[in-house]
């Protein structure tokens, strides 16, 4: 990932460093177990231990891996150049190159789902807070872009705050998915190698043991974690998408927070224009560009083969780096948006009283009046609210079949504001609990 979309804790997770340093202690861990065991003598072992401190020698690895075309084989190499050709040579005994590259993969994507985890908490906290600040905060909802009835801007973060936090919620469950590692030798049937090897090494790196590998983790687990960051980035591109709409010039409900010496566009000076929401919009899409080939690496030829390889070495990194971005950066522009609730009642009465329509209705079939007279009624009067821009109550208290049917006190009393927030609290609860 190119930097500008890029933190740097996202980041190390992927550097060759880091993967060298897993695929370490991978293999010191099995030479630990298999030393318990009896299989390989405890000073092997223990000498595997002299590299613990070790900066692997990245440079040097892609050296000898230029002559061996074996990645695995070229690490394992560089290791017995610091531990010691002969200390080192039951290092990997028994085990196969995907029981090492399979289990750094999955320990890589746990820790970036932890990091992933603290970035969605960040999201739930901003939207939290805004929801409670703006729970009062009328504002017209909006069905196919046109107004509907009137809703409140909390209800708006709270009902981005319940998906983002169904989606932590399925973010904690792929981590779980995933958290699995496999140290059974080719084609996993542990013929040369004890399945306590790979108990010890998972306990060890916080995985749980692969109940039945073939020479590969299976890939259906991969597939739902890379679809699960879909889903996040998707629900990401929803938040961005209402505040892009809500910066509109004939709009202007929100605001993306817009800092001293910004500027909008090189030519027009007056522009204040949504740039970091269309880039979350942006980078939504490179996320979910991951999900479908990694559900293609669902699909190997028998009990291994490495089309799924080079797939993995990108959608990992990509996908994780760009929504540990994109995360942080949503939780900046929730806490600093800027909410304009004055523009918002104007934005309602662009035509008077018109989003008050169904409860007219409603009130008049239940005076007796059958449902496509009170349609009849009511849409004539609104018609000339859309057409002419008059007061849609004024137009009712002129209609004699309306008053008759309803008389002028129930009419006003259509047009109370507080009828359509009055669940507001209950709604709250149900997505915040007693907080």
């Amino acid at each position: 990932m190119i930097p500008r979309y890029a933190r740097p804790d996202m980041v190390a997770i992927w550097s060759p460093e880091s993967k060298f340093k897993i695929w370490y202690e991978i293999e010191a861990h099995a030479c630990d177990a298999m030393a318990d065991l009896g299989v390989i003598p405890r000073e092997n072992a223990d000498a595997v231990w002299k590299a613990k401190d070790v900066e692997f020698d990245v440079a040097r690895i892609d050296e000898i891996e230029a002559v061996t075309k074996h990645d695995v084989i070229a690490f394992l190499t560089h290791l017995a150049e610091h531990v010691g050709s002969e200390e080192a040579r039951f290092v990997h005994q028994g085990m196969t190159s995907s029981d090492v590259l399979d289990t750094c993969l999955n320990v890589q994507l746990v820790r970036a789902a932890d990091l992933l985890l603290v970035g969605m908490d960040k999201v739930l906290a901003a939207l939290k807070k805004r929801a409670f600040e703006h729970k009062d905060t009328v504002r017209v909802g909006r069905s196919h872009g046109i107004h509907a009835e009137p809703t409140t801007m909390g209800l708006t973060f709270a009902r981005f705050y319940a998906e983002m936090d169904r989606n932590k919620n399925r973010l904690e469950k792929a981590r779980w998915e995933v958290a699995t590692g496999a140290i059974s030798g080719a084609v996993g049937t542990f013929a040369n190698i004890d399945p306590a090897v790979e108990e010890h090494v998972c306990e060890k790196l916080g995985l749980r043991p692969e109940p039945i590998s073939t020479q590969v983790i299976p890939r259906d687990r991969h597939a739902m974690f890379f679809a699960t960051l879909g889903v996040i980035a998707s629900s990401i591109e929803n938040i961005a998408v209402e505040i892009r709409h809500m910066q509109r010039t004939e709009v202007l409900e929100g605001a993306e927070f817009f800092s001293m010496g910004q500027k909008g566009s090189s030519a027009m000076p007056h522009k204040k224009n949504p740039v970091l929401t269309e880039n979350l919009t942006g980078l939504a899409r490179l996320v979910r560009m991951t999900v479908i080939p990694a559900m293609e690496n669902v699909a190997l030829w028998h009990e291994r083969d490495i089309s799924h390889s080079s797939v993995e070495r990108g959608i990992g990194p990509d996908a994780t780096v760009t929504l540990d971005f994109a995360l942080h950066r949503l939780a900046g522009v929730i806490d600093k948006m800027l909410i304009f609730p004055d523009n918002m009642l104007d934005n309602m009465n662009k035509f008077p009283g018109l989003v008050m329509s169904q409860r007219v209705l409603l009130a008049l079939t239940q005076a007796g009046v059958s449902r496509e007279d009170a349609y009849a009624m009511v849409q004539r009067n609104a018609l000339k609210v859309w057409e002419e821009r008059l007061d849609f109550r004024e137009l009712l208290l002129a209609d004699e079949a309306v008053v008759d049917a309803l008389g002028v006190e129930a009419i006003n009393e259509k047009f109370d504001m507080g009828y359509h927030t009055k669940h507001v609290d209950t709604i709250f609860k149900r997505v915040f609990g007693d907080s």
